[in-house]
């Protein structure tokens, strides 16, 4: 028996990629984490508690684990909050508010790496993801802006591509990735919206939907990299 788990399953796709492993009838175990236990599961899903901003929740989570994952997706990220939004200029920049967005979108994805890569299955092909971003990609930056997220999510694709080479030692039918979403009508993207057009703003149950196929169809030799909801790769 074989499970599935998603960090980060109170948000949109992460609560969609959790209803999307729990229909697919693949896995024994399909597990949903997130800071506070969502208000309602799919039939047979089970929660455990995960803060990515606190190490040790990651730790005591990954202790209680006790069957071999094949998918392991880190559906975690912060763009903006109370406490503002993403900075448009360099007089902009807070020293403070640039920890927290390392904090949660590169710091605490590494730590989940450190303490779930080991759990994944050592026999049969397994995937662990992180949800990362197109604006993260160093070479595609052509508009500025964003400094914050832009640096945690471009950390993020490295601190995956470092980890891909080091989980390819011991589980070499495993993938380790960077996953682009595309843009979801959630939370994250809504003050963002204007200007998408309709047939390019997902569902996060459509989005969940392709990121599994995408996660599906990669192979070892692509691990460490970073790709979008269509496949495509992206570029660092």
């Amino acid at each position: 028996m074989t499970g599935a788990m998603v960090i980060g399953a109170n948000g949109g796709i992460g609560a969609a990629l959790v209803a999307a492993l729990a229909a697919s009838g693949r896995y024994g175990r399909v597990i949903a984490a997130a800071r506070r236990e969502p208000a309602t599961l799919p039939t047979g899903v089970t929660y455990a508690p995960i803060d990515v901003a606190d190490p040790a929740s990651i730790a005591a989570a990954a202790a209680r684990i006790d069957t071999p994952l094949t998918r392991v997706i880190v559906a975690t990220g912060i763009l903006h909050d109370e406490a503002g939004g993403p900075e448009r200029s360099l007089r902009d920049l807070d020293a403070d508010r640039l920890a927290h967005l390392f904090a949660v979108n590169t710091i605490g994805p590494a730590m989940v790496l450190q303490q779930f890569a080991p759990l994944l299955s050592r026999d049969a092909p397994a995937a662990i993801a992180c949800i990362s971003a197109r604006v993260g990609s160093i070479s595609d930056n052509r508009l500025g802006g964003w400094y914050g997220y832009r640096a945690s999510k471009a950390a993020l694709n490295q601190i995956v591509r470092t980890a891909a080479v080091e989980l390819a030692r011991s589980r070499p039918q495993a993938v380790c990735v960077a996953l682009h979403p595309g843009t979801v009508d959630t939370g994250l993207s809504k003050p963002f919206q204007r200007g998408v057009p309709a047939e390019k703003l997902f569902t996060p149950a459509y989005s969940a939907e392709r990121l599994l196929a995408v996660l599906d169809g990669l192979t070892p030799v692509q691990s460490g990299r970073i790709f979008a909801w269509d496949g495509t790769e992206i570029a660092p």
